[in-house]
């Protein structure tokens, strides 16, 4: 079993208190120019640290992520990067996957890190997670792996995404790890209450947030659930300022005594805005709840 060393308490882990994800940056269609000018407006608001995975963007986003990184030497020095690997997809860009699965092998981390290092075009990623549980994940090995990896230099902090407390509970016990990322909005409650947020307050681990707005659900005009969900947070929205639907959900989340790091998805500065707004209300107890209670359907039991 590996030794878990003091060096690697999770509170040693330092994110900007917002995350930018570049989850679609794929998508958003940006040439060099405006991924730099993103990445740039995203520091300007404070938001150091750049949220990605292996195979985001069919394995295109981190490529061109690093390609604006290339442009602008010494910025990589000023920003965090988080990056996770273990998916593994059917895609023309990885021949040999069959189908797709789950593996977090000591070999296939390492090609994953390596990957992403080259892709990227840096030298270390400040935090690497295992993207979702692998049911065959051997703890003892996946433990060994981190530890090489971070004594290599090419892993500064490792944690997991997507488990359950009892799987984070395994691999924890064999390696520290820094943090769990999961979903959670209005629209997605069961991390307050499955143990998840639980564990993280015992075990010191702020977690990071992605989908803090539903994957975008919570603008849906069609969609019953997410317009009462909508309408509450406006209302709650007008007693601190006039502050927006997007700003009260992210401030909803930070009300949380886990302290956790949202993940933004949005490739408008707008959108990364509306985030970083957030970090200067605080919502009473009694609105935390009317926005719980609207996302449940019900009221406290």
């Amino acid at each position: 079993m590996s030794v878990i060393s003091a060096s690697a308490d999770p509170s040693s882990l330092q994110l900007s208190p917002i995350v930018a994800g570049a989850w679609r940056m794929a998508e958003w269609g940006f040439d060099v120019g405006q991924r730099l000018q993103w990445i740039n407006e995203a520091l300007a608001l404070g938001i150091d640290s750049f949220d990605h995975a292996d195979i985001y963007g069919d394995y295109r986003v981190e490529s061109l992520f690093g390609e604006a990184l290339a442009a602008q030497p010494g910025l990589r020095d000023r920003i965090r990067i988080v990056s996770k690997c273990g998916i593994k997809l059917t895609s023309a860009q990885r021949p040999a996957h069959r189908i797709k699965s789950y593996h977090t092998s000591a070999e296939h981390v390492r090609t994953s890190v390596e990957n992403s290092l080259r892709a990227l075009r840096t030298d270390r990623l400040d935090l690497l997670l295992i993207h979702r549980p692998d049911l065959l994940m051997d703890a003892d090995a996946l433990a060994l792996t981190f530890e090489q990896l971070k004594a290599a230099g090419k892993v500064l902090h490792v944690g997991v995404s997507n488990h359950t407390p009892s799987q984070l509970q395994l691999l924890n016990a064999r390696h520290r790890l820094a943090t769990h990322q999961i979903e959670l909005s209005p629209l997605h409650l069961p991390p307050l209450d499955d143990g998840t947020l639980d564990q993280c307050q015992l075990l010191g681990m702020r977690p990071m947030i992605w989908s803090p707005l539903g994957g975008g659900r919570l603008f849906a005009a069609d969609d019953a659930h997410a317009s009462r969900v909508r309408e509450c947070l406006a209302a709650i929205g007008q007693r601190h300022g006039g502050a927006s639907v997007a700003t009260m959900a992210y401030a909803w989340l930070l009300r949380h005594p886990s302290r956790p790091w949202p993940v933004t998805g949005s490739g408008r500065v707008q959108g990364l805005r509306e985030a970083v707004a957030a970090l200067s209300i605080r919502l009473g107890a009694e609105e935390w709840y009317e926005v719980w209670q609207v996302g449940a359907g019900r009221e406290v039991a």
